[in-house]
C-alpha cells in the first residue's frame, strides 16, 4: 500500500493477542492497522471450521468477520502436511489427537504415526484471507518445507514446531522468534499478502 494513504482498520479473526502481536509485525509498513475485535467493541463470530481446505476456513472465518464487524477482516488456516501420511493432520492439525488436544498430545501422536517410517518429508502451509464487507478477497499461500524429526528439540514457539526439522537441520522450536518470524509460512503468506495489497489482481 502507497506511504501517506489514511491506515485502513483490519479485525483479525482470532481472540489471540500472540497471534495479532506476530502479524502486526509482519505487516508493519503496509498502512494496516490490525486490531482484535474485542478491541473494536466486535463480538468474534462462532464459525464452524467446515472446509475442505486450509483458504475455504480462513474463508470462511474472514467473510463472517467482515459480515458481523462492516469492516475488513483477515483470517489465517494453517497445518502440517506430512508426505508419508498421505498429507495429515493436513487441515486437522490443531485437533489432530481428537478435539480439544494439546500440542503435546498432537505431537505424541505425530510420533508415534511416523514410528519407523523413512520418509520424513513435510511442510507447514498458511493461507491468509482478507475479506471485505463488500464481499471483496484477497488469499495468500505460504509453505515451509522440512521434514519431522525423531525427537523433539527446543523450547520456543508452539505447535508442531519441536518436531519440524529445516534444510539446516534446525528444530523449528530451536529458533529465536525474530528468526522464525522470517521464514516461517506465516511469514511467507504475509509477504504474498503485502505484494497482493501493494498490485492487487487486475490492476497494474
Amino acid at each position: 500500500m502507497e506511504t501517506g494513504k489514511k491506515a485502513l482498520t483490519v479485525l483479525l479473526a482470532t481472540a489471540n493477542r500472540g497471534k495479532l502481536a506476530e502479524l502486526r509485525e509482519l505487516f508493519r509498513g503496509t498502512g494496516l492497522d490490525l486490531r482484535l475485535p474485542a478491541d473494536a467493541g466486535v463480538a468474534l463470530p462462532a464459525v464452524e471450521e467446515s472446509g475442505s481446505s486450509y483458504r475455504e476456513n480462513a474463508l470462511l472465518k474472514a467473510r463472517a468477520l467482515a459480515a458481523a464487524s462492516g469492516l475488513p477482516a483477515l483470517a489465517d488456516d494453517s497445518g502440517l502436511e506430512v508426505a508419508a501420511l498421505g498429507g495429515a493432520p493436513g487441515i486437522r492439525s490443531a485437533r489432530y489427537s481428537g478435539p480439544g488436544g494439546t500440542d503435546s498430545e498432537n505431537n505424541g501422536k505425530l510420533l508415534q504415526e511416523m514410528g519407523g517410517r523413512k520418509d520424513r518429508e513435510a511442510r507447514f502451509v498458511c493461507m491468509l484471507v482478507l475479506a471485505w464487507p463488500s464481499g471483496k478477497t484477497l488469499a495468500a499461500e505460504g509453505i515451509l518445507e522440512g521434514k519431522i524429526g525423531e525427537v523433539a528439540r527446543g523450547a520456543n514457539g508452539f505447535g508442531y514446531d519441536p518436531l519440524f526439522v529445516l534444510p539446516d537441520g534446525r528444530h523449528l522450536a530451536e529458533l529465536m522468534p525474530e528468526e522464525k518470524g522470517r521464514i516461517s509460512h506465516r511469514a511467507r503468506a504475509a509477504m504474498r499478502m503485502k505484494e497482493l495489497l501493494d498490485n492487487p489482481p487486475g490492476e497494474g
